[in-house]
């Protein structure tokens, strides 16, 4: 509960913003579950901001076509769909007050903005203010009530939760009563204006939408699963999922996920290792931002990280390289600047390559402070699922030890845990991947 409040007789508002799909989206069952309950309509809003950080033209494009889809997909279930543009602090009440709301229902976010955003609101008006998880398998603040030191003391908590939330969903509720009057247009242009305004960052040729998502997921189970636990960390194998950038959008839901895998009823490594990536590290990517208000900074890292990463604060570093050498791929190292193109240009990085990527950055900056605001701008500018829990809570993982346990000390990295060129060639044939992506941007 977000706020309190007397409920009136007037239409219920789900206020759409992490979730952008009209199926498996226990915040639109709930708004329309209680639009039943008072026999009133229910409307689902979305509200562009136009000063959200470090949006760029790739997510707008992405974004944007999913939201087209979402508004389809609503009118086949007659829920009307609402676009509004500008602050949501402000015109997320203007629209409650408009409509004579009964009520206000959101959807989960743990970053702090989005959270910020909820206290605004919740200022400005006076009807009861609900908020539901439809991100997580089992709601943020359910699955643990304090901010937890590692997966293997949040896996349990998390287990002993699922047989109270990890259900089929039901069939979709219609709308009770049709929206009152004409239900305006959506205004595709006017958010279409704002391209010009975003940090100019190419789009890239992904397919958006919930129906899309679920065919990628359809894919990846059918053709890939069988291989993942054995090929997930060799990024030439072609093993990812790609559902990344469909969960930051909300285009498909993680209990989706999770029930199409249990159709499978194969008990194998593979099934478990992705399992493990979906429920366990994810929703503990979102316990941590939950919880630690400095996510995304050094104040956020363990103690034990902390002191290790001061003590060798002024050790010599084997080479220092400024924010635009590391942006366009210009360190000596072939493997790292390929890693840094591919996000570059396909907005994503595989995931084992992440982890080298940011540590690469904590060992060729010259503080961890630095090292953060780097491996964040790039990652939230560049990938398609950039300002994502998993973004945050990844390069803490990588830089200040968050989740994991000291390892041995070593120059600059002190205890924090150190990866390798030679350890990548272990992993994958580390010059065909440089080789893939040495070429130039406008040939991809």
């Amino acid at each position: 509960m977000v706020r309190e409040g007397r409920e009136l007789r007037g239409p219920v508002v789900y206020w759409m913003s992490r979730d952008q799909r009209a199926k498996d989206n226990w915040a639109l069952e709930f708004a329309l579950h209680k639009a039943h309950k008072n026999n009133v309509p229910s409307v689902a809003v979305f509200c562009f901001s136009t000063d959200y950080p470090q949006l760029t033209l790739r997510s707008f494009v992405f974004m944007l076509g999913g939201l087209q889809v979402l508004a389809k997909n609503l009118n086949e279930r007659h829920i009307p769909f609402i676009l509004l543009i500008g602050n949501p602090v402000e015109r997320i009440p203007e629209f409650v007050k408009e409509v004579e709301a009964g009520c206000l229902i959101c959807d989960f976010d743990p970053l702090k903005w989005k959270r910020e955003w909820l206290r605004g609101v919740a200022e400005k008006i006076q009807v009861p203010f609900f908020q539901v998880d439809a991100h997580n398998v089992v709601p943020c603040w359910l699955a643990s009530d304090h901010k937890e030191y590692a997966a293997r003391t949040f896996r349990p908590r998390l287990l002993r939760k699922l047989d109270t939330f990890f259900s089929d969903y039901p069939p979709g509720l219609e709308n009770p009563m049709p929206w009152p009057g004409r239900v305006p247009e959506q205004d595709w242009n006017t958010i279409t204006n704002f391209q010009k305004h975003l940090l100019p960052v190419d789009p890239v040729p992904l397919i958006p939408g919930e129906d899309e998502a679920m065919s990628v997921l359809e894919k990846f189970l059918e053709e890939r699963l069988a291989s993942y636990d054995r090929e997930r960390n060799n990024p030439l194998s072609g093993m990812s999922s790609g559902l990344s950038p469909y969960i930051h959008f909300g285009h498909i839901s993680a209990q989706r996920i999770l029930l199409e895998l249990d159709q499978i009823r194969i008990d194998m490594p593979s099934e478990n290792a992705f399992r493990e990536q979906v429920l366990v590290r994810r929703e503990l990517s979102e316990n941590y931002c939950w919880y630690e208000p400095s996510y995304d900074m050094v104040d956020g890292f363990p103690n034990w990280a902390r002191k290790t990463l001061d003590k060798h604060l002024y050790d010599s570093r084997p080479y220092l390289y400024d924010k635009q050498e590391l942006e366009y791929g210009m360190t000596h190292d072939a493997l790292w600047n390929a890693a840094q193109r591919e996000m570059v240009v396909s907005g994503s990085m595989h995931g084992y390559l992440r982890m080298y990527w940011a540590k690469k950055i904590l060992e060729w900056t010259a503080s961890p402070e630095e090292a953060m605001g780097y491996a964040l701008e790039f990652n939230d500018r560049y990938q398609v699922d950039g300002r994502d829990p998993n973004g945050y809570t990844g390069v803490a993982w990588c830089i200040g030890g968050v989740h994991d346990r000291p390892w041995k000390e070593r120059p600059v990295f002190g205890q924090i845990r150190y990866m390798s060129y030679g350890g990548c060639r272990r992993k994958f044939d580390v010059e065909a991947y440089i080789d893939h992506w040495s070429g130039k941007e406008e040939d991809r």
